[in-house]
């Protein structure tokens, strides 16, 4: 009868072998606790996304409908730290703006912050009281547009980000387009971090 082959050591089990790592929003939005992963290897944790409410990272439960990602860059020890990935309104939200005899704009553009290496492509949607014609639509979508890209040829990304998560932008939006035709409500609905055409060449050419 063959013998059994006897293991040199005690098997250690797979999760008791991970680490857990508190993960970290950017230092724009304090650094703040955001969640934590688990990992047997800390060169595996750079690349991951967790997502968190906004309400909750900036302690503003009127936002608790909009949705912020980021993306881990770093580990040091057990602390993980991010980027801003991205941010979007949920889809119930964003349906209950929507009303009868009234008028949805939308417009997706690309901008790159002042000094920024990464852009951001960010959706806008304002809100009408009343069906708009056509004419209306376009001049709504053009300054809509203007005031968002005149605001990141001023800014750096961090404070473009948060004027934007925090709804200044919005603001400023309104105040602009009102005169144009009544608007109940603008939004920058969603957001993207993107490459730049730079990163992407020098990506293709590696």
């Amino acid at each position: 009868m063959a013998r059994k082959k006897q293991s040199g050591g005690r098997k250690v089990e797979g999760w008791k072998a991970k680490n857990w790592y508190k993960v970290h929003a950017p230092e724009f939005l304090g650094k703040q606790f955001i969640g934590e992963i688990i990992s047997s290897n800390p060169e595996n944790v750079p690349g991951r996304v967790l997502t968190v409410s906004l309400g909750e990272l900036i302690q503003d439960y009127s936002k608790q409908n909009v949705r912020t990602s980021f993306k881990i860059m770093n580990v040091a020890g057990d602390a993980a730290y991010t980027q801003f990935n991205g941010h979007e309104m949920t889809k119930e939200f964003v349906r209950a703006m929507v009303k009868k005899r009234a008028s949805r704009v939308d417009s997706t553009i690309t901008v790159k912050p002042l000094g920024s290496t990464r852009e951001l492509q960010v959706t806008i949607t304002a809100f009408t009281i009343n069906h708009a014609r056509l004419s209306q639509v376009q001049e709504l979508r053009a300054k809509m547009v203007q005031v968002v890209e005149e605001a990141a040829k001023e800014s750096d990304f961090e404070s473009f980000v948060s004027a934007m998560l925090k709804g200044e932008l919005s603001k400023k939006m309104f105040a602009e387009c009102k005169p144009i035709f009544p608007v109940r409500r603008i939004e920058i609905i969603k957001s993207e971090s993107v490459s730049s055409a730079a990163d992407r060449a020098a990506a293709l050419i590696r």
